[in-house]
C-alpha cells in the first residue's frame, strides 16, 4: 500500500513538473486561424475605408477640438457595429488652438532697401503668444545647447534664438529613422527653456523631420517651472538655415508673430471596445492607436492609420467568425501628442488587471511596408511566438526583434510589465510627413497598409490565443517620463 502511495506521489509529482515545463505552444486550429487572418487582411479594404473617413472626412483631431470629439463617436460607433462592448473613458486633456503664424526677417545683411523676407513658421504645441501685433529681435542663430550656453546671457538676453540642428537623414535612411528624430526632437522639447534661462524673448528651432520641402514640422514643446515660458515655433529647414547662414555675415532681425490660446482643459476620451474571450474573459490584448493628431493635416499615417488598423483587427476576427480565448480590446487613445494622457489614464485606471493583460500592440509610427514586429518583454518571447511569425512571413513580416519598450501609448504598460509589440516598418520616409501639413490621406500606399493590418491581426489573435500567458517583466520608466 505504501508503495502504491509513493508511486501515486510520484507520478503525481511527473504530471506536476511536465505540466509546469510544457511549452507555451499555439494549437493546429489557432495556426489555421492565423493563417485565415492574414489572407482576408490582404484583402480587406475596412480599415482604408475607416481611415478615410477619418482624414477626408473628420480631418484634423487636435485634442480638445470638436473634430476629435467627433471622431471618439464615429470610432465608438463602428465598433458597436462590429458587436464589441464599447465604453468610453473620460480623459481631461489640454485645449491647446493655433492663432495666426508669421515670421520676417526685417533687416539682415545685404537687404535691398526696406525688403522683407518671409519664413515659413509654425507654432510649436503647448506654446505661449507674443502680442498680437508680434515681436521684433535681433537673432542669434546657433547649432546646439553648447553653442547657447558659451554666449552666455549677455549675448542672448532679449534676442530671438534660432537652434539650426539638422534631421540627420543618412541615419534614417540607414533604417534609424527613430533614433535620429529622437537627437532632433531634444531641441524641440528642450529649446524654449535653454532660451529662455539667459533671456531670450522667443524660440525658434529647424523643423524636425526628413524632407526638405519648405514644410515646418510642429508637435508639443516643455516648460519648466521657475523658467519664463517664452513663445516657440519651428522655421522650415530651409528657412533655419537661411537664417544661420545671413547671421554669420552680420546683425539679423527678425519679426514673429504667434498667436496660439491655451483655453481650459476639456474632457476626451479613450473608446475601448471589447470583444470579448470566450474561455479566459479577464484575460485581454489590446490593439491600439492615438486617435488624436496635430492640426496641421490629417493625421494619416499619426496616427489614424493605427486606429484603422485596430478597428481591422476586429472586423477581421469578426468576419472570419474566429472565437478568441481571451479578450481583444480595441482602444483608440486620447490625448497622446499633448503627453501620452488617454494611456496614463488607462494604465492607472487598470493597475490591479495589468497582471492578466496577455499583451499590448500600438502602431505609432506609420503604415508603411511592414518586416514584422518588435517586442517589449523577456527574450524567451520571441521564440513562443516563432509560429507566428512563420505565418507573417508569408507576406515578408517574419522578423521579430526584442526591445526594452515597444509603442508609444502602451509604453506605461511595458513599464508595468505588460508585454507590448508594435510593427517593425519601413519608416525612412515617416519623418518627411510626421507633424507636417503634408500628413494625408494619399500618402498611404493601400497595399501596405492592408500588409500592416495582417501583422496586426494576426498578433493579437495569436497572443488571445496562447496557452498561456507570456512572462511579465517590469521594465525601467524612461528618462523622458520622469
Amino acid at each position: 500500500m505504501r508503495a502504491l502511495m509513493s508511486f501515486a506521489l510520484v507520478m503525481c509529482a511527473s504530471a506536476l513538473l511536465a505540466g509546469l515545463q510544457a511549452p507555451n505552444k499555439l494549437s493546429e486550429q489557432s495556426l489555421a486561424a492565423l493563417r485565415n487572418l492574414q489572407a482576408a487582411a490582404l484583402q480587406s479594404d475596412y480599415a482604408l475605408t475607416q481611415l478615410t473617413y477619418l482624414t477626408d472626412s473628420i480631418g484634423p483631431r487636435l485634442s480638445g477640438s470638436p473634430q476629435n470629439a467627433a471622431a471618439v463617436a464615429y470610432v465608438a460607433a463602428e465598433l458597436r457595429k462590429l458587436g464589441l462592448e464599447v465604453r468610453l473613458e473620460e480623459v481631461m486633456v489640454p485645449h491647446w488652438v493655433r492663432g495666426e503664424e508669421r515670421a520676417e526677417l526685417v533687416a539682415y545683411p545685404g537687404q535691398a532697401g526696406d525688403a522683407i523676407q518671409h519664413l515659413v513658421v509654425t507654432a510649436l504645441g503647448g506654446s505661449v503668444a507674443t502680442p498680437p501685433t508680434g515681436i521684433t529681435g535681433e537673432v542669434v542663430a546657433v547649432r546646439d545647447f553648447d553653442q547657447l550656453e558659451k554666449l552666455g546671457r549677455e549675448r542672448v538676453a532679449g534676442k530671438i534664438v534660432v537652434f539650426n540642428e539638422p534631421f540627420d537623414e543618412k541615419m534614417a535612411q540607414a533604417g534609424h529613422a527613430e533614433d535620429a528624430y529622437g537627437a532632433a526632437v531634444e531641441y524641440r522639447h528642450g529649446g524654449p527653456i535653454a532660451a529662455a534661462r539667459l533671456g531670450a524673448t522667443a524660440c525658434l528651432i529647424r523643423s524636425v523631420g526628413g524632407a526638405v520641402y519648405r514644410l515646418p514640422h510642429t508637435g508639443g514643446t516643455s516648460y519648466e517651472k521657475g523658467v519664463p515660458a517664452i513663445p516657440a515655433g519651428a522655421l522650415t529647414a530651409e528657412d533655419a538655415a537661411l537664417v544661420e547662414r545671413l547671421s554669420k555675415r552680420g546683425a539679423v532681425r527678425l519679426h514673429l508673430v504667434l498667436t496660439p490660446q491655451t483655453l481650459p482643459d476639456v474632457v476626451g476620451h479613450n473608446v475601448i471596445g471589447d470583444l470579448k474571450g470566450s474561455e479566459r474573459p479577464d484575460e485581454v490584448v489590446v490593439v491600439s492607436g492615438h486617435l488624436d493628431s496635430w492640426d496641421l493635416a490629417t493625421g494619416a499615417i499619426d496616427d489614424a492609420g493605427g486606429v484603422a488598423l485596430a478597428m481591422e483587427a476586429a472586423h477581421l476576427v469578426r468576419q472570419l467568425g474566429l472565437q478568441p480565448k481571451r479578450t481583444i480590446r480595441v482602444v483608440a487613445w486620447a490625448a497622446e501628442e499633448p503627453g501620452l494622457l488617454g494611456a496614463r489614464r488607462y494604465a492607472s485606471e487598470y493597475s490591479a488587471d495589468l497582471a492578466r493583460h496577455a499583451g499590448a500592440i500600438e502602431a505609432d509610427l506609420g503604415v508603411a511596408h511592414p518586416v514584422g514586429f518588435e517586442i517589449g518583454g523577456a527574450p524567451s518571447i520571441a521564440e513562443v511566438l516563432a509560429p507566428v511569425s512563420a505565418v507573417l512571413q508569408r507576406s515578408g513580416a517574419g522578423l521579430t526583434r526584442t526591445v526594452e519598450l515597444a509603442g508609444s501609448d502602451i509604453i506605461a504598460l511595458g513599464i508595468a510589465g505588460v508585454p507590448t509589440f508594435a510593427p517593425v516598418q519601413d519608416s525612412r520616409r515617416y519623418f518627411d510627413y510626421h507633424h507636417t501639413p503634408a500628413d494625408t490621406l494619399d500618402k498611404v500606399d493601400p497595399a501596405e497598409l492592408r500588409e500592416n493590418a495582417a501583422v496586426v491581426s494576426v498578433l493579437a489573435y495569436g497572443l488571445a490565443s496562447l496557452p498561456e500567458l507570456l512572462p511579465h517583466t517590469p521594465r525601467p520608466r524612461p528618462a523622458w517620463m520622469q
